[in-house]
């Protein structure tokens, strides 16, 4: 199954993390999400863990892409190379 895609670049604040943790609350045992956001969203990443959910960011000022995943299903190096699309 390919990963959702999360297109919050454009929300403003709160609409990122509310989307997010929506997103998250509807992920099917061993999915995936892309969040691809205008920046690093730091409060995210502190609950993520409580949560059960690891993350892997890349990207630069203005664009991140954030992939997450369940931590008990780590993602496949493809997985993890995948380019959403933008």
């Amino acid at each position: 199954m390919p990963p959702q895609v999360l297109d919050v670049r454009t929300l403003p604040p709160p609409e990122p993390l509310e989307r997010a943790l929506d997103a998250l609350t509807n992920l099917p045992k061993g999915g995936r999400i892309w969040v691809l956001h205008r920046r690093e969203p730091f409060p995210l990443y502190d609950m993520l863990p409580t949560m059960g959910y690891s993350w892997r960011a890349r990207g630069h000022a203005g664009h991140f892409e954030i992939l997450i995943w369940d931590s008990a299903a780590p993602p496949t190096r493809a997985e993890l190379s995948w380019n959403p699309p933008c």
